[in-house]
């Protein structure tokens, strides 16, 4: 996949594509190291579509989270990942232009062409591709790593495309490498529980406007799927009401946000509308690679 400079920085090309070659040898040098670095227990391989353009939304807990996902989904699922990564990793000398030829996806923030990952990830479902897709943007930041509310990005690719959102849940990655961690614990080797689920009922969405009201349903919906996977794996209860970090203030001790609002305020709170640019932000990942 070619791509243009600027005096700064690379821009992506606006049309998507890979090199077969390359993401055969990714195979080779990746898929055995991976798999020593910890257990799987894997089950919903059925609901992995063999052909065509499809979703995967996974709940997002560390960095580890990329080689779990991409080894699922390749390994368990036949489906060759690409994700929506920090454009930071395709400025990096080498490992960029080898993200382009495997057909990842860089996520610009701040820029004019923010938005240009959704249309790149148009095209890919559209020939075929698996999209990793987290909707919730970043590691959940609920205390007990439950599914945040999520961004549009997903529902509003699936609305667009036609292509089913397959919720993804998995349980382990966290202990591998905890968020705001550098160290990853290897030894010894950690077990990773991950399911896929049946794809994500959005008909009742479909030839509807995509007016913020219809994506903020539709993502609640894949967030609820989600959750309800990650539950059945943890066998617990998650919470009634979704962490919300777009919410004014956290919550202090004495009930009230930290900027000293009340505490219903936050719960009944409306869900931060995201535009184009902030949906192709929330989609990417905090760091990852193919698999």
């Amino acid at each position: 996949m070619s791509t243009q400079t600027t005096s700064d920085q690379p821009k992506a090309s606006a049309d998507w594509g890979y090199s077969r070659g390359w993401r055969v040898f990714s195979l080779i040098i990746l898929r055995p190291g991976l798999r020593l670095l910890m257990r799987h227990e894997w089950s919903g391989r059925e609901n992995f579509p063999k052909t065509g353009g499809v979703i995967l939304a996974p709940n997002h807990l560390s960095y580890a989270d990329w080689p779990t996902v991409a080894l699922f989904s390749d390994s368990y699922g036949h489906r060759y990942p690409v994700f929506m990564i920090k454009s930071a990793i395709f400025e990096v000398k080498v490992l960029g232009p080898l993200m382009y030829k495997l057909g990842q996806l860089p996520v610009y923030r701040g820029r004019g062409d923010a938005g240009l990952v959704l249309r790149q990830a148009e095209q890919a479902l559209r020939k075929g591709a698996c999209v990793i897709v987290y909707p919730e943007g970043t590691a959940s930041r609920d205390p007990d790593l439950w599914p945040m509310v999520g961004k549009t990005g997903a529902a509003r690719l699936a609305l667009t495309t036609g292509a089913p959102v397959i919720p993804i849940a998995h349980w382990g990655a966290q202990d591998i490498l905890p968020y705001g961690t550098k160290k990853p614990h290897l030894w010894p080797r950690k077990t990773v529980r991950m399911a896929a689920g049946p794809p994500v009922d959005l008909s009742a969405y479909a030839g509807q406007r995509l007016s913020a009201s219809v994506l903020r349903a539709a993502t609640a919906d894949i967030m609820a799927d989600i959750t309800g996977l990650l539950a059945k794996i943890r066998q617990e209860t998650p919470p009634a009401v979704p962490y919300d970090p777009a919410a004014v203030g956290q919550l202090s001790h004495d009930g009230r946000t930290s900027d000293g609002a009340p505490a219903a305020s936050v719960a009944s709170g409306p869900v931060a509308a995201d535009p184009v640019a902030a949906d192709s932000a929330g989609a990417g990942t905090d760091g990852a690679g193919p698999a």
